[in-house]
């Protein structure tokens, strides 16, 4: 069974920065590729970040320069350094995972290429 346990969400001000954290295995981060998705209520899931399997990263444009996706591979949890937070930003954020295949670089932001999915932890951003 994949675990995906999301934190770290809350409120802050514009401006502001929160740091999320999804809890996972050690085997799920070995073999799985993650992202982080977004999704406001009435509009589709987004994809906001992704790493790749070279550890080289991938991020929705309007997140560029302002959030840092990350792995800890000690504690097994993939991390988002959220700075310099927006209004727009506010959603419910989810973790996501599916298994690489063999040679797969993973990185996608693709809502379809996943289909392991955490509960989700709020975060507002208000004025």
């Amino acid at each position: 069974e994949v675990q995906l346990v999301e934190s770290g969400g809350g409120s802050v001000q514009t401006g502001g920065s929160l740091r999320l954290s999804c809890a996972t295995s050690n085997y799920v981060q070995s073999r799985y590729c993650m992202a982080w998705f977004r999704q406001v209520p009435g509009k589709s899931r987004e994809g906001v970040a992704a790493m790749f399997r070279d550890g080289n990263t991938n991020y929705l444009d309007s997140v560029k320069g302002r959030f840092t996706i990350s792995q800890d591979t000690v504690k097994n949890t993939l991390d988002l350094q959220m700075n310099n937070l927006e209004r727009d930003d506010t959603a419910v954020y989810y973790c996501a995972a599916d298994y690489a295949v063999s040679g797969e670089s993973c990185g996608s932001l693709d809502v379809f290429r996943y289909v392991e999915w955490g509960q989700g932890t709020q975060v507002t951003v208000s004025s």
